[in-house]
This record gives structure tokens, sequence and C-alpha cells, in this order.
């Protein structure tokens, strides 16, 4: 884990999402004019960091960055570069809005320890004691599921378990996703290691609404936002107006063709991802984190006011979920390998030339961002971008480290990550290659088309629905809308399947096992591509024929 170079979803952490260097496809806009008060406070390092941004956008296909950074409770920096949307003239600024996906999570546990300050939860009273008919698909860990474990990532789920029950966005509602929990497989020990899963969110986001009396949407407006004076931030997608500040996502269609793509509203998991921001919002969030909780007006008795307690800021910082610390992709990353690696709640922990670091990432349909504290120099930065490419808000992010913790040495992270992220589809065209040298190019399927066609059924999705239509068969998830695609024969009883929507690059192969009397008696799924982000958890799917009535 400790290089998140590909990795983003809401995720927000780390597998690898795609990045892929495209041919560039839009016109590159002059930097804008920095403040000039902001830039003399810059140390050395920074002076020709407008240019240095505008090189990472070019070397990574970047429309728009927005960039704030936050030392000793002032704001440095807080600027936009480039696009809100490709072949548009609207640019990025420090007030353009972003999903920030992932970097929700630390809003949900700051509501989380501020409900615990007021005695309304204990974070480590079992979820049950407040959603009595909460339903783990383990008698034990149902049991002894602390509030505190949802933050962790150390409930024994698998890697982005559940994820397809809300991504891409579904039916259900937030309710129905935790209901079905009950039915998705533990893989792991409780409590026995890390994997980073979003669905938990989801029950820390019905905990927050039980006690609290809210909606979740109205608890961090009236209880984060509006005390910490984050007047442009909204909770979900839906809260957008025509007309406002707000950045297009952008991703590489196939891999490869960058193109704006349609938002997306997260209104059944809200607390794992759903807050759009802008760096000016964010740079005072930092600042409250970097405080100890301590917000910037003071009450009617002059006395400080707070947003939480230390000791909460502490709980949150505190690792919970230790991480393995492995080797980086390519040695030119080495010098970013930590000594520790674990996560907190709602926090990754690691450490950089001897401070240690507080972050995290998320991923969104287009958008992809980077939240950074070093509570020891009560330094922050915030990376937002509008398109899928984790490279480039690291090379960016280390750029401002290096400039406060490592001057004597000014690394070009731009070519660093860019190499890793060619080493990264060399290795997903390798395993591509595999596949094909492995394929029967001979073989056809045991079945005529149509005997494949048919509802099959997931104990925790539920429904997907496979149709002949014309002589080609099409496979639909009942509650995804986007996850419609044709199916083609590949090899023996395998298919693959290729979405329309041709930015999710998550095409699967679909795997038919017949029994003995050559009747459909389970489907399997899983991502072709190693690129294909981790919330596609196809390989989770057991699929099994519904009788007709």
């Amino acid at each position: 884990m400790p290089f998140p170079l590909l990795s983003l979803r809401i995720t927000g952490c780390c597998a690898l999402l795609a990045f892929a260097a495209s041919t560039q496809a839009w016109q590159t806009p002059p930097a804008p004019a920095t403040n000039t008060d902001a830039q003399s406070a810059l140390p050395p390092m920074l002076q020709d960091f407008g240019a240095y941004v505008d090189d990472t956008r070019k070397t990574f296909s970047v429309p728009g960055i927005a960039v704030a950074i936050v030392k000793d409770g002032k704001v440095v920096l807080e600027q936009g570069y480039g696009l809100r949307e490709t072949g548009k003239p609207d640019k990025v600024d420090a007030h353009t809005l972003f999903a920030i996906a992932s970097n929700t999570k630390a809003f949900t546990a700051a509501a989380l320890q501020m409900l615990a300050e007021q005695k309304k939860l204990d974070m480590d009273g079992r979820v049950t004691d407040y959603l009595p008919w909460f339903q783990m698909s383990d008698p034990y860990v149902t049991h002894d599921m602390r509030v505190r474990d949802l933050l962790a990532h150390r409930s024994g789920l698998s890697l982005g378990a559940g994820d397809l029950l809300y991504w891409p966005p579904t039916g259900y509602s937030t309710k129905e996703v935790v209901q079905h929990l009950a039915k998705v497989p533990i893989a792991n020990g409780f409590r026995s290691h890390y994997a980073y899963d979003n669905i938990l969110f989801a029950v820390a986001t019905l905990v927050i609404e039980n006690v609290s009396g809210q909606s979740y949407a109205d608890f961090i407006r009236e209880h984060i936002f509006k005390p910490v004076g984050m007047d442009e931030s909204l909770v979900d997608m839906t809260y957008l107006k025509p007309g406002m500040d707000v950045a297009t996502g952008h991703a590489l269609y196939n891999f490869k063709d960058l193109k704006p793509v349609p938002p997306m509203a997260w209104t059944n998991n809200p607390g794992a991802g759903g807050i759009y921001a802008s760096v000016h919002d964010l740079a005072k969030w930092m600042n409250v984190q970097l405080n100890g909780g301590e917000l910037s007006a003071v009450g009617s008795d002059g006395k400080p006011q707070h947003l939480f307690s230390q000791d909460s800021q502490n709980q949150m910082w505190t690792m919970l979920t230790p991480i393995p610390v492995k080797d980086p992709s390519i040695p030119e990353l080495k010098p970013l390998m930590p000594n520790f690696s674990g996560y907190g709640e709602g926090w990754f922990l690691s450490d950089y030339h001897g401070q240690k670091l507080a972050w995290h990432t998320g991923g969104w349909p287009g958008m992809v961002s980077r939240v950074t504290l070093v509570p020891g120099l009560k330094l922050g930065v915030v990376v937002l971008t509008n398109q899928e490419s984790g490279a480039a808000f690291n090379a960016v992010t280390y750029r401002v480290l290096d400039a406060y913790l490592n001057q004597g040495t000014k690394t070009d992270w731009v070519a660093v990550y860019d190499k890793a992220v060619k080493h990264a589809q060399g290795n997903a065209d390798e395993s591509w290659k595999k596949h094909e040298a492995a394929r029967d190019t001979k073989s056809k399927p045991s079945l005529p088309l149509a005997s494949y066609a048919g509802t099959y059924r997931d104990p925790w999705y539920g429904d997907i629905i496979i149709s002949n239509e014309g002589g080609k068969l099409r496979l639909r998830f009942s509650k995804t809308k986007q996850l419609i695609g044709t199916m083609t024969p590949w090899q023996h009883d395998t298919f693959t399947v290729r979405w329309d929507d041709r930015a999710l690059n998550a095409d699967a192969f679909v795997n038919f096992a017949l029994d003995v009397d050559g009747h459909v008696r389970e489907v399997r799924m899983e991502p072709i591509s190693p690129l294909t982000d981790f919330s596609f958890d196809f390989q989770d799917l057991r699929l099994t024929p519904v009788k007709a009535d």
C-alpha cells in the first residue's frame, strides 16, 4: 500500500485506477497569476510552483488542478490551474468545486467523534446498540462490531466488498445497502488485517442519522460546514445548481481517449464519499484539523471554540489497523517508502522525512484528490483534480512536502510518477497478452447463445439479466443503470462483456459453469484489466439461475 500510485475510487484509497498518458486533447491556457503576497510566503522550492503544476497537467492529461497550502494556521497558497472542462474557457480557481470522494470519510469520523463528545454514542459501543437490525454475514462479527470498527477497514470484508451495491449508482437506499451486508461474505479474520471498504461508512452514515435525529447531509452542513466556515461546500452532487463554479470530471475512455464524464450522485452511501468542496474551503478544514479541532472564531466568553476536542483528534489519528509496507513498483519511488503505515479513523497514517503524516485520497468518476497533513509542522496541502490521475496529485503533493521537509533535494516527481504509470500500463499489457496466449481461439460455446440467457441472482447484489437480442447476448445489472453491455464469446463457456459506457474501464470476463446435464449452474465474473478500479468487485458475485415461475 504505501504508494497509492494509481489508487483511488471512493476508495479513496489504494488500488489501481487507470492512468494512461494519452495524447494531449485540450489546449493549455497560461498559468494564472499568483497572489504576490502568497507567492512571497512560499519556500524557495515552490517559487516555480505554477510551472510545475502545469507540467503535471500536461504529463498526465489533467485539464484542471486546484491546490491549497496551509502553514501555522495561515493560508500560504490557494489557487487553480487550467480548465474546469476541456474545450471550454472557464478556468479552475480556488473556489471551484470538485468531488472529494473518500476525503469525505474524515468528515464522517469527525461527526461520530462529535456525537461521542455529546454522550449520544460510545465509539466503543456495539453497532447493534444504535442499529439493532444491523447484521454481517458472520454472527460473531455482527455481535462485536463497534462504532470505531466502521472507520478502520479491519472488518474481515475483502477489498471493496459490496461496492457494486452503490458503485456505479444503484437504485438501493442507504438502509437497503446496509441490509444487504448480511449476505456479503467475510473473507478474512475480524480485525486481523487491513482491507479497504466503503460499505461500512454507509453503516456509519445511518448511525449518525439515528443518534442525531438529522439526515447525514443536515448534520454535516449544520455541525461541520457552518462552524468551520465551509460556505461553498455541498454534501453531494444533487445540491449543485446551474452556473456554479464546479469542475467537470474527465476520464480516459478505453484507457486512452480523454473525455468529460457525467456527474454522479452517491445518495445511498454519502458518508463514504459524497462531498463536493473547493480548496478554499478545504484550507479551513485542514487548519481546524491541524489545530486539534479549534475553530477560528471565539465564543461570547472570548475563549476559543472547538469543533471537536484534542482527545477526539488524537483518536482519529491513532493507528487502528496496521498496513504492511511493501517495496515500491519502481526504484525511483523508494524515497517515499514509509517506516510505518496504517489507518486510523477516516485517515491514513504514515511518515515522511521524520514527520508523521495524516492523509487520504479520493476517487470519483473523472475526479481524484489528496489531502495531506503534517501535524508536527502544522502544514497541510490539498490537491483536487478533474481527471482520474493519482499520479498527478501525488507529484504535486510531494513537491510541496519536499519544500518544507526535504529542502536539500528537488526531485522531479512528475518524471518519477510518469515512469511508474508507464510501468503499471506495461504490467496491464502483459496481463492481457497472457490471456490471449491462453485462449483457445478454435473453441465454441457449449450451448446455443439463447441458452445462456436468463435471470441470475447473487445473494448480496441481487439480479443480473442476460437477454438474447438479435443474436447477441446483452448483460444488465438490475439495479445499476450504467452496467449494461454486450457479451462476446471468448473461449468455451467464457464470454467477455464490454460495457456501453466506455468511461467505466471495467470490462469483465463472464464464465458459465454447467451441470452434468448441460444447464448453467453458476456464473462468475472478474475484471479483465488489472487497472480496473477495485470497486467493480465482480469477483465476489456468485450468480445462480433464477427458475422461471
